[in-house]
């Protein structure tokens, strides 16, 4: 009696593992592009800021020397203190980003249009941005001064030119686009609300401030997170704005850290590789510091809901 067995055609290794390896492959471009233009830079800032350099001639070993001189370096510390001043000031175009986001999460007529008017400076150069905010800001002439005249105030030398003053107004000028990120971060959010929720804690009596804290808010806990990285990324990396407004000024008083290691490294009298290095490093470190704060307290509220 003869026996005739069907063998299956043997898949090969990559249809068994389709499902797992597909989205990898579509993913391999971009880890790529990152790993070279951002991962790899990043520990050659770190190696060169151990090293004297002017980027063309042969690196010097120095060890922790630019970092010494970072210490007692005066514009250094003017700058740090500045990237402070951005980033708490900075963090107001998230409850303003939220706000802007309900009223404009309204089914009324014309709020397209509203919704357009808040999302026009998001799509504004930083550039555009400085350069409106300049004449604002200009002395005598700008809108800003004749406002303030009206009500019977002065600031002597403009806004820009006062040091006192010109970090607060760039600063200002920073908020404006960065609130309507913020708002389209939240607008998004808000699309994702679950109204089941929404419509039990109406029928338990909740509305106003209540329905905002302990419904809506709790939901759009990604939507934040999102808006507070984006938004302490871009008050540490403040560096447009700067330059376009005050190029550092006046008397320096408005260096901030990304346009303190610019002067180091690429300006006329700069080409200090190895120190622009090392103030990139130390930008860096607190940027990380920040981001891995967030990341932490969102993995012990996941862990703490579960």
């Amino acid at each position: 009696m003869t026996h005739t067995t069907d063998h299956a055609p043997t898949k090969g290794w990559y249809k068994q593992n389709e499902i797992r390896v597909t989205p990898w492959l579509f993913l391999l471009p971009g880890i790529l592009f990152f790993a070279v233009y951002v991962i790899v830079p990043i520990f050659q800032s770190v190696w060169i800021s151990f090293h004297a350099w002017d980027g063309l001639g042969e690196k010097e070993w120095i060890g922790l020397a630019n970092y010494e001189r970072l210490a007692t370096d005066r514009k250094f510390e003017i700058s740090f203190w500045n990237n402070l001043k951005w980033l708490f000031l900075y963090l107001l175009a998230i409850p303003a980003g939220l706000f802007i986001a309900l009223f404009l999460n309204q089914k009324v007529w014309g709020i397209r249009l509203y919704k357009s008017m808040f999302f026009f400076p998001f799509v504004i150069s930083q550039v555009v941005v400085g350069l409106v905010f300049s004449w604002f800001y200009l002395p005598n002439n700008g809108l800003f001064d004749v406002i303030i005249g009206f009500f019977g105030m002065d600031i002597r030398g403009g806004v820009l030119g006062n040091p006192n003053t010109a970090t607060y107004g760039i600063i200002a000028a920073g908020l404006w686009p960065q609130t309507a990120y913020c708002m389209i971060l939240y607008l998004t959010g808000l699309n994702a609300v679950d109204p089941e929720q929404v419509e039990a804690a109406r029928l338990d009596g909740a509305k106003g401030w209540k329905m905002l804290w302990y419904v809506i808010l709790p939901q759009l806990k990604p939507a934040t997170f999102i808006a507070f990285v984006v938004t302490i990324i871009g008050a540490l990396r403040s560096f447009d704005l700067v330059s376009i407004m005050t190029n550092g000024g006046p008397f320096g008083s408005t260096r901030v850290l990304s346009f303190f290691m610019f002067e180091e490294s690429l300006s006329e009298f700069g080409f200090r590789m190895g120190y622009g290095a090392s103030i990139a490093v130390v930008l860096f470190l607190i940027m990380l510091c920040f981001i891995g704060y967030f990341l932490w307290s969102m993995y012990q509220d996941e862990k703490g809901a579960r």
